[in-house]
């Protein structure tokens, strides 16, 4: 272990990074630089220095990434209109690879020849966070103390702090509370009753949404303008990619929009229970589609859709800075020059309804062809005929040879 000389570590401040400042310390023998991410998680991450300064640390980053994070990382995956396996809005997933991005740049700046991160053995995480850290630095050395320690349960974690004089705030005795992760886009949450897919998750445990039944009785109603495919103003008021989603998440939670409770499969090969707040990707994703819907061809639309599966997976599996997601994200972002205008959306308990949609510059609607009046010959209903024909012609000659249809 004497070849590590200096770890950068994904520091957050609480339970399980504070224990792997002073393991790293004690097992490696080594420096230990921290970098604290404020990525939107809503809570003050200032304190982290207090604490990783108590812990002996001496170079301590703590960077505020909230329009990088919703400029260079969400945005772009909205303009995918990006889900995984029909309903996931991919807020832990989309994270990790800017957190890889600012480790590997840590430790390019401080001769760091190491990383480290909190992520668990058995999740997509650490897949995720050393990935990144692969493809941006390949001679990077990972540790990942969750796949070499034995403390292996929180009851642990909380006797080695005992034993070593580490400082844990909200201590609860020995019951876990859920484990949560938070970032501008949403707060996840795992573990506890939520083990069990058939058991409700309790109502307060939700922090971003009212309950839909709690939710007020009339309806709010929001313009948001695109263009090239994000969004750039909600009600005539410009915004930064950052304040956007910190003002949907705002008046979508407060309508009751953006819960999510499912069981998905891990890119490590299990099956996961776990509930999301995502209030601003539940409107992004709506608007986005219904402003697509007026201004994308039809071919190229549907070829979006086919591709998306791929692409949220890319991402959910851990391959952002993969090749493959690199030249997907750039036929993605081609098509999105022209999806340009106005959404009008309705919140009312849970629900987001598109009720408007309109673009001055790049709407292919043609109200004159689309119409059930009178066209005046902008559209000459005989030529269906021919169409018609032309694409049953392999039907009929299949019929014609006795092919059966059963």
């Amino acid at each position: 272990m004497s070849d590590v000389k200096k770890v950068v570590l994904a520091y957050s401040g609480g339970l399980d990074t504070s224990v792997i400042v002073k393991w790293l310390q004690e097992e490696y023998n080594c420096e230990v630089v921290t970098f604290t991410a404020d990525i939107g998680q809503g809570e003050e991450v200032e304190p982290a220095r207090a604490k990783a300064e108590a812990l002996g640390v001496k170079e301590i980053y703590i960077d505020d990434l909230r329009e990088e994070y919703a400029r260079d990382f969400v945005f772009p995956m909205f303009r995918a209109n990006t889900i995984y396996e029909g309903e996931y809005l991919l807020g832990t997933s989309i994270a990790r690879p800017l957190i890889a991005k600012r480790l590997i740049e840590i430790a390019n700046e401080t001769g760091a020849d190491t990383i480290s991160h909190g992520a668990t053995g058995k999740g997509n995480d650490q897949v995720r966070f050393e990935l990144g850290a692969y493809a941006l630095k390949p001679g990077i050395k990972v540790i990942a103390p969750w796949r070499e320690w034995d403390l292996n349960s929180r009851d642990k974690l909380m006797e080695y702090c005992e034993t070593h004089n580490i400082p844990v705030e909200m201590k609860r005795g020995k019951k876990s509370p859920f484990s949560m992760d938070a970032n501008l886009l949403h707060i996840s949450y795992e573990g506890g009753n939520l083990e069990d897919p058939w058991s409700e998750a309790e109502d307060d445990m939700w922090r971003w949404t009212v309950s839909p039944e709690e939710a007020p009785d009339e309806a709010t109603y929001m313009d948001i303008r695109y263009e090239k495919g994000d969004i750039v103003a909600i009600d005539g008021v410009d915004m930064s990619a950052a304040t956007v989603i910190e003002h949907l998440n705002k008046v979508a939670g407060a309508n009751g929009v953006g819960r999510l409770d499912i069981v998905e499969n891990r890119y490590v090969g299990m099956k996961s229970r776990g509930c999301y707040e995502t209030p601003a990707g539940t409107v992004m994703m709506k608007a986005h589609r219904a402003i697509e819907s007026l201004t994308l061809d039809r071919e190229v639309a549907h070829m979006k859709d086919e591709l998306m599966p791929k692409y949220a997976k890319l991402i959910y599996n851990g391959y952002w800075w993969a090749p493959e997601r690199l030249m997907l994200q750039a036929a993605i972002d081609q098509t999105q020059d022209v999806v340009n205008g106005e959404v009008r959306i309705k919140l009312y308990k849970g629900s987001v309804s598109v009720v408007g949609r309109q673009s001055a510059t790049d709407s292919l609607f043609d109200a004159n062809i689309a119409t059930f009046d009178d066209d005046g010959g902008a559209y000459n209903q005989a030529d269906a005929e021919g169409f018609i024909k032309l694409n049953a012609l392999r039907l009929r000659i299949a019929a014609n040879n006795g092919r059966s249809l059963k």
